[in-house]
């Protein structure tokens, strides 16, 4: 199964995610489809260099919705850390522990982890808060 997830770097909110058992275009486009539905278009989204992210159907997308793309330079996981140290608290949390035994399991397992993740977790880097709390502040304002 693959995993595509979109986080907000300043609250480390998931505003989106797909999951697929394809390493395809379509579920990256569903996850910016869902993201942008429920919180609107950001100014720009960063990727690895997967080929789902350098395809031309997802490079368009962005261009139409004036989304800037940025991509990690090759061999870079630390240009994307804030996902990947997501990823991997998915993993040693969630994934590794629990023995989901069909992609509909797995599915409400990671839906379940990013609502207690964005709604009930507080984070040290966010000085005890929510990443909700700190990302629902910035429409405060």
């Amino acid at each position: 199964m693959y995993l595509t997830a979109i986080i907000d770097w300043h609250s480390r909110y998931i505003v989106g995610w797909a999951l697929s058992d394809t390493l395809d275009t379509a579920p990256v486009l569903d996850a910016v489809k869902e993201a942008m539905r429920l919180h609107g278009i950001p100014g720009i989204i960063n990727s690895d260099q997967g080929s789902q992210f350098t395809s031309d159907e997802y490079t368009a997308r962005l261009r139409e919705n004036g989304i800037r793309q940025s991509m990690d330079g090759k061999s870079r996981w630390v240009d994307n850390v804030i996902i990947e140290r997501w990823f991997r608290s998915l993993k040693w949390e969630d994934i590794y522990i629990n023995e989901y035994e069909s992609p509909r399991a797995l599915r409400m397992g990671i839906r379940e982890y990013v609502d207690t993740y964005n709604h009930e977790r507080p984070h040290q880097s966010l000085g005890g808060r929510t990443p909700e709390r700190i990302y629902r502040a910035k429409f405060a304002a």
